[in-house]
């Protein structure tokens, strides 16, 4: 995983993590970016005001912003990945209840996953918000578990990066996730974290995406890993569910 820099910029953080929204999930409104980046209404009002500025973003119509002439299109439809995350919040937010770990949302990008939403647990020690960062695909528990819901061809692509060797054992890792219906991301991304991701079988027309529950490596236990297995694969198929009916109703 990437480290944050040392002497890093909080606005400049705050208004690239605006503008992935912006890109990922469309239009919002001033008081909607303030909530999602954790900022004021006048900050957010602010950085929205550099990103016209600089064609990062546009001022709607109805007062809205969305991506400007810099950011429009992307690897996913925009109405498409709104509608996933809103599906998906609802069930994040059970499982953080369930579990008591932070829980996240995510969507293949390329050769990486993008984190789309966050649930933080109320743990003083917990992972945080991940939202808009990237991992591998082939490190991220969510990741992995995408890659082996994926067809041949297009996993291929991801591990055409891969040595000969460390393809082979990601293919059969990625077997023993298709026989279980979960992945396992221990430490491989981040020193002191593990995770448990499972696929959302998203319907034709969504972006193929996963969910996981991430914890500190301190509160990790093998004994657990069927109850997490289980309650992510769960709900991700109730995030499927959700999002067939959206496109069905």
């Amino acid at each position: 995983m990437k480290n944050k820099p040392t002497y890093a910029i909080a606005s400049v953080d705050s208004a690239l993590l605006l503008a992935t929204l912006l890109q990922q999930e469309g239009p919002m409104r001033v008081t909607d970016a303030a909530e999602r980046i954790g900022v004021s209404g006048s900050t957010a009002h602010r950085l929205l005001g550099m990103l016209v500025y600089r064609d990062f973003a546009e001022q709607l119509p109805d007062r809205r912003y969305g991506p400007g002439p810099l950011m429009r299109g992307g690897p996913a439809p925009q109405a498409a990945v709104a509608a996933l995350r809103d599906a998906a919040l609802p069930h994040l937010r059970r499982l953080v209840d369930e579990l008591g770990e932070t829980a996240n949302l995510m969507v293949l990008a390329g050769s990486d996953v993008r984190f789309l939403a966050t649930v933080e647990c109320d743990h003083v020690l917990r992972v945080g918000d991940r939202t808009g960062r990237t991992l591998p695909a082939v490190s991220a528990s969510g990741g992995k578990a995408l890659l082996a819901a994926l067809p041949p061809e297009r996993r291929d692509d991801v591990l055409g990066g891969l040595d000969p060797a460390g393809a082979d054992r990601l293919q059969r890792e990625l077997r023993g996730i298709r026989r279980r219906g979960f992945a396992v991301n221990d430490q491989e991304t981040e020193t002191g974290l593990t995770a448990v991701g499972a696929a959302v079988p998203t319907p034709p027309g969504a972006p193929p995406a996963a969910i996981s529950v991430a914890m500190p490596r301190a509160r990790y236990s093998r004994d657990r890993l069927p109850e997490w297995g289980a309650a992510v694969t769960a709900a991700g198929a109730a995030i499927a569910r959700d999002l067939t009916g959206q496109k069905t109703a």
